[in-house]
């Protein structure tokens, strides 16, 4: 795979530069605000870059920082994200700030990623979630005797983490909190 690129800027066009690395010219998609942030041609950058082989293309994408393809990687795993939603998206900041830009339906968002509608926000705003308290270790529901239950009588664990954060705070009793999930479920 082509994880990484160090070369020369030959062509830097609205969506995409060349990159002459040893001869060799990598075509290289970035967002729109990485594409800004590129210097001028013949100049030397670093990139990180994710390869994506479709049917009748192969696609490279570059970020401009390993925090940014960590975001990118984790978003492009959502279900009806592609890589290029994904790349607008990364370049917006970290999972945190994603998410809130997405719920609070900022300028910003919409202007990068026209075509998504209000479920696909929503299910990018539900996946942030848990990728973020994944990531951050902050409350994680593989400790919560209630998503694991669930989770062995067959849901998926996508559909409990929701069910579970729609149950209000002041239920605290595993029992109760599985009762309300299955009324969910």
């Amino acid at each position: 795979m082509i994880s990484y690129l160090k070369g020369k800027v030959i062509l830097k066009e609205k969506k995409f530069i060349i990159l002459d690395v040893n001869g060799i010219g990598f075509r290289v998609f970035l967002a729109q605000k990485a594409i800004e942030k590129i210097p001028k041609i013949g100049q030397t950058i670093e990139i990180f870059t994710v390869l994506y082989l479709k049917k009748e293309t192969i696609e490279l994408y570059g970020l401009l920082s390993a925090k940014e393809l960590e975001v990118f990687e984790v978003l492009d795993k959502i279900s009806g994200i592609g890589p290029r939603i994904a790349l607008a998206l990364s370049s917006l900041g970290s999972l945190e700030e994603i998410k809130r830009i997405i719920e609070t339906q900022d300028k910003k968002f919409i202007e990068q990623t026209k075509g998504i509608g209000r479920k696909k926000r929503q299910m990018i705003i539900l996946e942030l979630t848990g990728k973020t308290k994944e990531l951050n270790k902050k409350e994680p529901f593989l400790k919560d005797e209630a998503f694991q239950a669930l989770v062995a009588l067959g849901f998926s664990q996508r559909d409990v983490r929701e069910v579970l954060s729609k149950i209000p705070k002041d239920i605290k009793e595993t029992e109760q909190r599985i009762k309300q999930a299955l009324k969910f479920l």
